[in-house]
């Protein structure tokens, strides 16, 4: 709202006591006044120059640097005011002016909650193997750290040993605790709730995710959005151009017309006070960050309120389906032998060959492999197809080279009997991907990969139907399998077979045609079409380091309902501030017509102008706990993914 308080070397207590000696003498004023005791105007005068010397320093420091500032335009009505022996009405001037500013720090400090409790709970001391402990500065990658139970994990790293559960609230947003065993990851600022672990330090303090959390959190509350950006660059116009037109309601009426000047003189004060855009300054910022810090505590990292400025105007969001729609754990189904082959020679080369491969399928593969007894052939010479599969030597099934991928991949490379298409047809046809495997020219088996449905997703498709937002389903898998998942989900338009520069290729064709399109994936395999979107979201996985540093929007707790909240809360943000904007901009209009008219007084002017930016700060504070319905839809996510 104001500016004396982001002046460089001016933060500090003596602001403080001065605001509250100018509000207990403004008080003080109020009650001598109202028992008609002596000694009103002196406290009108104490607080006047209590309240106003940081604001009337702040004005000049301001010219100094040719800069009007609001600080100028509250110091020429309080010092106007005084001049015409309105002693009340120039202390009111400070106070009210003190009033709302206290209490648009008041939203700034409360904006800043989610970050302080996180740095809160960032631990301090490490606990070493040989019982030293130590500040988590000075703990080195590798080194092993002890966690007892109660204890806070103190740095990013690996159970090397024991068992125990986590509460990652901190990290994800999500209140129920994760069991963790040896060689899964546990993060700093995570609290070990029962077993006693030791863990390998994978990452020093200075690059923890709690720390890359607490920075972008930071950062993001500190963006501007375009709003804010179009509404201070009014400002810089709008006050010069306030107080020439003061001067001339000031001097044109006595001047040329005899009008008495103390009347139009107070009337121009009432305009310098009305054109004070202080509710229409903090109406943005106020709004983002309460949202934002909201955000975060649901799990939720918006990098910018940029972002949520765009997400309120979204028409499209695009979904990867494996991680987002789909649970994101891939498993051999059915397994369809050809060529005489057995179900131990589809299944040992296909998973000798993505032995070198981290695809999720590859997992999937190698899992039933391990599952059924099946060792994997040796292979070597392996080329990598991306978005296709992969080929390979044999060195069990004499040197003969293998491929593995989709019918694209090995049509190309192996012969097809008859047999080949209806099948791959009919486990697509059952939302399966094909995963056909060839020896030399001849495909000796077909593997039907299916992976889960998440249980929420048909509930989230439909909220963001609700909210006039059009779901859309890009996807390396083959189109019958993505027609059948979206079919399921309720999804009308789905794109299969797509390679990664063909999904970022569909975004700038989707954004021509419905405008502003968000693009939700994991974060890695999905890196270009989220840099396309306007908005890329990305599943977070309990902290990846890619998700946390190439998205706009990290879904910490990786639940899908999350989206729907996360549009609403876009949405809500703008909503209010543009009833910020418009609420005030309507309120000092009418007060101004009032005040020139000579209906209303200074003092009625500046309280009620005090009381609109109070009021803009409370409306932007609400966003905090702003998604209403889609924190049930999100709730239903964290069950799904416990």
């Amino acid at each position: 709202m104001s500016d004396h308080h982001t002046d460089e070397n001016e933060s500090n207590g003596w602001d403080k006591i001065l605001t509250a000696v100018a509000a207990l003498s403004f008080i003080g004023g109020l009650v001598f006044s109202l028992f008609k005791l002596p000694g009103a105007e002196g406290l009108y005068l104490v607080s006047l120059a209590a309240g106003g010397i940081p604001v009337a320093l702040s004005a000049v420091r301001k010219l100094l640097k040719r800069k009007i500032s609001i600080s100028l335009l509250v110091t020429i009505a309080a010092l106007g005011a005084l001049y015409l022996g309105q002693f009340a009405e120039a202390a009111a001037v400070m106070f009210f002016f003190a009033l709302a500013e206290a209490f648009e720090e008041f939203g700034e400090a409360r904006s800043q909650k989610a970050v302080a409790a996180l740095l809160e709970k960032s631990p301090k001391i490490a606990r070493m193997q040989d019982g030293r402990e130590v500040p988590v500065e000075d703990v080195k990658e590798g080194e092993i750290v002890k966690v007892r139970p109660g204890d806070m994990v103190p740095l990013d790293g690996v159970v090397t040993d024991g068992e125990s559960s986590i509460d990652e609230a901190t990290i994800t947003g999500e209140s129920v605790p994760k069991e963790k065993y040896e060689g899964e990851m546990v993060y700093a600022g995570t609290l070990n709730q029962s077993g006693y672990l030791e863990v390998k330090v994978t990452k020093i303090a200075a690059n923890s995710t709690l720390q890359k959390i607490v920075m972008l959190i930071k950062q993001a509350q500190e963006s501007r959005p375009e709003m804010q950006e179009f509404l201070d660059k009014f400002a810089s116009y709008y006050i010069p151009a306030a107080i020439g037109i003061a001067l001339l309601v000031a001097i044109v009426p006595p001047v040329f017309f005899g009008e008495p000047f103390s009347d139009w003189f107070t009337r121009a004060l009432i305009l310098l006070v009305l054109a004070c855009p202080d509710a229409l300054v903090v109406s943005a910022p106020v709004a983002v960050a309460a949202a934002i810090g909201g955000a975060s505590r649901r799990g939720v990292l918006i990098k910018g309120g940029r972002f949520l400025e765009v997400l309120s105007r979204t028409k499209v969001i695009a979904f990867d389906k494996t991680k987002t729609l789909t649970v994101g754990t891939p498993v051999v189904a059915e397994v369809v032998v050809l060529h005489g082959a057995s179900e131990e020679d589809v299944i040992g080369d296909a998973a000798g060959i993505e032995k070198f491969s981290s695809h999720p399928l590859a997992k999937a593969i190698e899992d039933y492999a391990a599952k059924k007894g099946i060792k994997p052939h040796k292979m070597d010479k392996f080329k990598n197809v991306a978005g296709r599969g992969g080929n390979a030597n044999c060195l069990v099934c004499d040197s003969k080279e293998h491929a593995i991928g989709n019918l694209q991949h090995i049509g190309a490379s192996a012969e097809t009997c008859e047999h080949v298409l209806p099948e791959v047809e009919r486990l697509e046809s059952m939302g399966m991907t094909a995963v056909l495997v060839s020896e030399d020219i001849k495909v000796i088996g077909i593997i039907g990969i299916t992976d889960e449905l998440r249980s929420d997703s048909k509930s989230v498709i439909d909220a963001l139907k609700k909210l006039k937002v059009t779901p859309v389903m890009l996807t390396g898998d083959n189109q019958r399998a993505a027609n059948y998942i979206a079919e399921k989900v309720g999804i009308g338009e789905a794109y299969g077979a797509l390679l990664p520069e063909q999904k970022s290729e569909l975004i700038i064709k989707l954004q021509s045609r419905y405008g502003r399109v968000a693009m939700v994936g994991d974060g890695v395999n999905d890196a270009p079409s989220l840099a396309r979107a306007d908005v890329g979201i990305a599943m977070g996985g309990g902290g990846s380091d890619v998700a946390i540093e190439t998205a706009d929007v990290t879904l910490m707790n990786d639940a899908i309902g999350t989206i729907p909240y996360l549009l609403g809360v876009g949405q809500q943000t703008f909503r209010v501030v543009r009833q910020n904007v418009y609420g005030s901009l309507i309120v000092k209009g009418i007060i101004l017509v009032l005040g020139i008219a000579g209906f209303i007084g200074l003092s009625v002017a500046v309280a009620a102008d005090a009381i609109m930016a109070v009021l803009v700060v409370l409306n932007g504070l609400r966003l905090f706990n702003a998604g209403g319905s889609e924190v049930a839809i999100i709730n239903k996510s964290k069950e799904e993914i416990k």
